[in-house]
């Protein structure tokens, strides 16, 4: 178990299966590090746990010891409220994500031709040797995959769902193959919010990290933290993070440029691998009419198309994103409480949760934008 990534090798590190996420690559998290966005001062206390075999590395699991529930996009406050009003402590805690990005991907990293079940053994043990050794009340992995949460629950974990709104690529050749999919009515509405955020800016272009510049990665800075603020939320990346992360994984990184009269106006930042891409921070120095969801969805949505990428996560929440072109689709996390009783209290929980999600997920089927038959 080591606490600082720097004393792994990157490309060890990066040779395990990450799923096709950046979200735990080494270019991230050591950027969440230099930028003091994870660490002893953030309330994210790093403990990679690595199992190896001579100089193999054969699977990993970015953990981390939390005092508090922040940041983390599974909510667990009433299950802290209920252990502190029965006099037991909930924190700290071990929990196993990607550090404040309510974003899928694997939890369990594995080399490729390591076994895979004896490596997840090996891992789920040191994990509770780890939570034991820390005084931690519980273990939680936060959005696993649903194959995470199957072996999980094979090892005491409870599975817990949720859902995000995720857009598909069913193999369009362009934007408007896309639009053919809808209904006529979200055609119609999706063409009239394009052509007034368009029709309002000089210039939306995605920028490749390694073309960003000094103004760009500020832009990016400043569009965070103002919509963050804006919002009465925390900035949990601390400045200096976009910095290190254009440094250390620029082909991760995209950035959707608006500009009108040369002057950059309004951005979003992506993420995008081999075949997936991420929208992450969204923001603007001008408010202008249909803007954030051009920006945000339906550039992504068309850039996505372009690369030939299967999917696009465009975060967390939003109902709205339904009626443009986005599907209900499952988040998976999976939980372990160390007192019996809260454990219980907790699982009773969770299976009330999931039959009232599953009625929900229904409803929002019913209300696909994407025509029928």
């Amino acid at each position: 178990m080591v606490e600082d990534l720097s004393s792994v090798d990157a490309a060890r590190w990066d040779a395990l299966d990450h799923g096709g996420s950046p979200f735990l690559e080494y270019g991230f998290l050591r950027a969440l590090e230099r930028s003091g966005s994870i660490g002893a001062d953030s309330g994210w206390r790093p403990r990679f746990v690595l199992i190896e075999s001579g100089d193999a590395l054969l699977g990993a699991v970015a953990a981390f010891l939390k005092d508090h529930s922040y940041g983390e996009y599974i909510f667990d406050w009433a299950w802290a409220r209920a252990s502190e009003r029965a006099g037991l402590p909930y924190y700290p805690k071990l929990v196993i994500a990607a550090p404040v990005t309510p974003a899928t991907g694997p939890r369990l990293l594995i080399a490729p031709d390591a076994p895979r079940a004896e490596v997840i053994a090996g891992l789920v043990i040191a994990v509770r040797e780890l939570a034991a050794a820390e005084g931690c009340s519980s273990v939680h992995w936060l959005f696993t995959t649903g194959e995470e949460q199957t072996e999980l629950a094979a090892h005491g974990f409870s599975p817990r769902a949720s859902f995000q709104f995720h857009w598909q690529n069913r193999g369009y050749a362009d934007f408007d193959a896309f639009l053919a999919a809808l209904t006529s009515r979200r055609r119609k509405q999706i063409r009239k919010e394009r052509a007034r955020a368009r029709g309002a800016v000089d210039e939306l272009e995605f920028i490749h990290g390694r073309d960003l510049t000094g103004d760009d990665v500020a832009a990016i800075d400043r569009y965070y933290r103002q919509t963050v603020w804006a919002h009465g939320g925390i900035d949990y990346l601390r400045p200096g993070f976009f910095h290190a992360l254009r440094e250390l994984t620029p082909d991760r990184v995209r950035f959707a440029r608006v500009r009108v009269g040369g002057e950059t106006v309004a951005g979003a930042l992506y993420l995008q691998t081999e075949r997936n891409l991420y929208g992450r921070y969204w923001g603007c120095d001008r408010e202008l009419d249909c803007l954030h969801f051009e920006t945000a969805y339906y550039a992504g949505i068309e850039h996505a198309i372009r690369e030939g990428l299967s999917l696009f996560e465009a975060g967390a929440q939003g109902e709205h994103k339904l009626l443009r072109g986005f599907s209900p689709a499952p988040t998976y996390s999976s939980h372990w409480i160390a007192h019996p009783g809260l454990d219980a209290a907790v699982r009773e929980f969770l299976t009330h949760e999931a039959t009232h999600l599953a009625a929900y997920m229904a409803e929002l089927e019913g209300l696909s934008p994407y025509r029928r038959g």
